[in-house]
């Protein structure tokens, strides 16, 4: 009896493999949709209403691909065990990519099925990802569990408002899901920071707190709850300053001036950068000095675009066997992806007369980075391992 699986391919060898190419074109195909809806060049009835499509995809789409392609690689690697087989890897490459084309067919299809579709990718995700957890006994890496089942449940809120089962339900959920991703980034940077940092750079040694660590997501974790149950004004303030400065100092010990010279390094140094500059943003627009839309787009245009950028980067070199040196194409596309995030935030927010032409600038930056990323990794994501092994 053969049993070959059906999808033998390279592309399905590893769960990075496929999702970070589907993040890389997804995130291409939903800006460029995008620009061209929010601009009246387009018109398509759509299951998701105005902005929530963009808001929706960017999160639930996007970013929930490299989640996938990250967790199942790396949880693979924690506990020595498969989370995925390759048929297994296709089914659930496929069920995102339903969940991205069917809100296009609502005039033909129920919306209790597009939304079913959508939303059972991070349950179906999550499965994947707790059972080897579950087999080896690693509760430690349960938190990634928590943080995809709270995802599920963001995904629901939203759902539920655009079925009408709920009311206001889908900016809870939106704002739910930015605080899971900004979280959960938290978590992976402890973990993957300071070995990034001494396998980068011979001779470093980083310095770790668990304890920091800890207070860090913490105090992240709690501004973004404060957010979600409204609360604002000097709690509010008090609470970001704290999530920034703790992320600083917690950085801090893991920086080394070195990092300037290796792209694939200070990519994630500066997207974290971002993520300390949406806390301050946060305590600024408490007391409405700022807008609160800026520090939503320094959380995910900075902090979420670029460190998902970098991560892919670095990820798929390394697991294709392949020398961790960024070339000159992808050191590029990591300067235009930090250019998104300084036209989309920081500019509009001392020039907010030139909003309109800065939005647009932002998303030529952003199309740019990742058609780099999709051109030089394309061959890399699709061709077996160079050293010969598995994966």
């Amino acid at each position: 009896m053969n049993n070959k699986p059906v999808f033998d391919y390279p592309l399905f060898a590893m769960g990075f493999r496929a999702f970070f190419a589907l993040a890389g074109l997804s995130a291409l195909a939903l800006i460029g949709l995008w620009n061209a809806m929010s601009n009246g060049n387009l018109h398509v009835d759509h299951y998701f209403p105005g902005t929530l499509w963009h808001a929706h995809e960017m999160l639930l789409g996007y970013t929930s691909a490299v989640i996938a392609g990250f967790l199942l690689t790396a949880v693979a690697n924690w506990t020595s065990r498969p989370t995925v087989s390759p048929d297994q890897l296709a089914s659930l490459s496929f069920l995102w990519l339903y969940g991205r084309v069917l809100p296009f067919y609502s005039e033909w299809l129920p919306d209790v099925l597009i939304a079913a579709v959508d939303w059972s990718f991070l349950p179906a995700l999550t499965y994947f990802v707790a059972r080897p957890i579950l087999q080896t006994g690693q509760y430690k890496h349960g938190v990634f569990v928590a943080l995809l089942l709270l995802m599920a449940l963001a995904n629901a809120w939203i759902h539920g408002e655009v079925l009408g089962w709920s009311v206001a339900g889908a900016a809870q959920g939106l704002n739910l899901m930015a605080g899971l991703v900004v979280v959960m980034i938290l978590v992976i940077a402890g973990r993957v920071f300071p070995f990034f940092t001494e396998r980068g750079l011979s001779g470093v040694i980083c310095i770790r707190s668990p304890a920091l660590d800890i207070a860090a997501i913490l105090a992240g974790a709690a501004v973004f709850l404060l957010l979600l149950i409204g609360v604002s004004g000097l709690f509010l303030a008090a609470a970001a300053f704290a999530a920034a400065v703790l992320s600083l100092l917690r950085i801090a010990g893991w920086y080394n001036p070195r990092i300037w010279y290796v792209p694939l390094l200070w990519v994630l140094y500066i997207g974290y950068a971002w993520v300390i500059v949406g806390f301050v943003l946060v305590a600024l627009s408490a007391f409405e000095w700022v807008a609160p839309a800026l520090a939503l787009h320094a959380f995910t245009v900075g902090g979420i675009g670029i460190l998902t950028l970098g991560m892919m980067a670095r990820v798929a070199l390394g697991h294709t066997g392949r020398a961790l040196k960024a070339s000159n194409v992808i050191a590029i596309a990591f300067i235009a992806v930090n250019l998104a995030a300084l036209f989309r935030v920081l500019v509009p927010a001392l020039v907010p007369t030139w909003y309109g032409g800065l939005v647009m600038a932002s998303a030529y930056c952003w199309l740019a980075a990742f058609s780099l990323f999709a051109f030089y990794y394309a061959p890399i994501l699709t061709a077996p391992r160079l050293d010969g092994q598995p994966g």
